[in-house]
């Protein structure tokens, strides 16, 4: 525990926030672009200690959560079909498609399984040649290195029965379609630090240099947050705009360039559609043409289908930082973890889930009411 500990040691924590009461003159709206630090700082309180100028906005960096339900409804239609195991990480699950989730077509008979990486589907495939064996590839560029590797496993051991249902999507575009927002409140981001230990930071310059915004790249423990929130009130404060790596022990210039090039080998960048944001220009992967034979949507004939969102679930609004979750009539009521109307109320980085778990913004009764409904 040394390690973590250290990285929540509360009498740093303490002088921390002490520094920013000192620093803070003027209102600020820094967004966190990671559900993970959304977690954190709901967790931990951070926000309710900070100068009251201070506004953190949770950002649309949760992998779940900006999974279309287009591209749920085409996993929920890939796994109810005969002969086909459809893997996915567990907290795929439980999100909502237009009708049911995965949980409901494996209780129905489908072989739905819960693995812990693409690996372990590559595995499969090969213990059941008879069978088409499909992995749900979603996430940022955190997780897509380890995808890419099983697409590139799968040709060289030549799997035909093996295939990937791909949802990729980048930061750099998120952050400039949110800069270009014409009701953006954003001033600062703190930038998500395991994205930047695959791709490095080359990427968020230009960003800096177009909108004029400082990006911190930060970790995720307590101590991580608060650096990073000092540094960009710093440089706010100042009137600079500038890249600054608050977590150098996981994070490089030049990031992870094996982990590139096997992106830049298995996918090539793409237009995508965000959960309740719509489409974002080249902000996401999909196959290269070497790779396309283990493109589940086209082998599935999926691509087609499409949704549209519940009308009382306001989860595209909270991802982009338009409100906090508990400003959804919905929160609370409607949407809980046990009856989720979107994405954002069930996955483990969800902005929507940690106001919901940590309790701060839930009154008593309603809490009760929506448990033993």
């Amino acid at each position: 525990m040394k390690y973590l500990d250290e990285f929540r040691d509360p009498e740093l924590a303490q002088k921390l926030f002490a520094e920013l009461h000192a620093v803070t003159t003027r209102p600020w709206a820094i967004m966190e672009v990671c559900g993970g630090q959304t977690h954190s700082i709901i967790r931990n309180g951070i926000d309710q200690l900070l100068p009251e100028k201070i506004e953190l906005i949770h950002g649309p960096g949760c992998p779940v959560c900006v999974t279309p339900l287009a591209m749920i409804d085409k996993a929920l239609a890939i796994a109810a079909k005969p002969g086909v195991i459809f893997c996915s990480f567990g907290d795929m699950l439980r999100v909502p498609g237009s009708s049911q989730d995965l949980f409901r077509v494996k209780s129905e008979g489908g072989d739905v399984r819960i693995v812990y990486s693409p690996l372990d589907a590559i595995k499969i495939a090969k213990e059941n040649p008879d069978r088409e064996v499909v992995f749900f590839g979603i996430g940022f560029e955190t997780t897509a290195p380890a995808n890419a590797m099983a697409i590139f496993q799968a040709k060289q051991l030549n799997l035909p029965n093996f295939s990937v249902l791909v949802s990729h999507v980048l930061v750099p575009p998120a952050i400039a379609a949110i800069m270009e927002s014409p009701d953006n409140r954003v001033q600062a981001f703190l930038a998500a630090g395991h994205v930047c230990s695959v791709m490095g930071t080359w990427q968020y310059g230009p960003l800096i240099e177009k909108y004029h915004v400082p990006i911190v790249i930060t970790g995720f423990e307590p101590l991580d947050v608060l650096q990073g929130i000092l540094l960009t009130v710093k440089q706010l404060e100042a009137g600079r705009a500038e890249l600054e790596n608050a977590y150098p022990r996981a994070v490089q210039p030049q990031g992870n360039v094996p982990a590139q090039k096997m992106l830049a080998d298995v996918f090539t960048v793409s237009d995508r559609a965000w959960r309740g944001i719509g489409v974002i220009p080249q902000s996401g992967w999909k196959l290269s043409d070497n790779y396309r034979a283990f493109d589940a949507e086209v082998k599935f004939a999926v691509a087609d289908i499409c949704t549209e969102e519940s009308k009382l679930c306001h989860s595209g609004e909270v991802l982009q930082g338009k409100i906090k979750p508990n400003q959804c009539p919905a929160f609370g009521k409607e949407c809980t973890p046990r009856n989720p109307l979107g994405a954002t109320m069930v996955s483990t980085e969800g902005a929507c889930a940690a106001y919901y778990q940590y309790g701060r913004f839930i009154q008593v009764e309603t809490l009760l009411q929506a448990e033993f409904a």
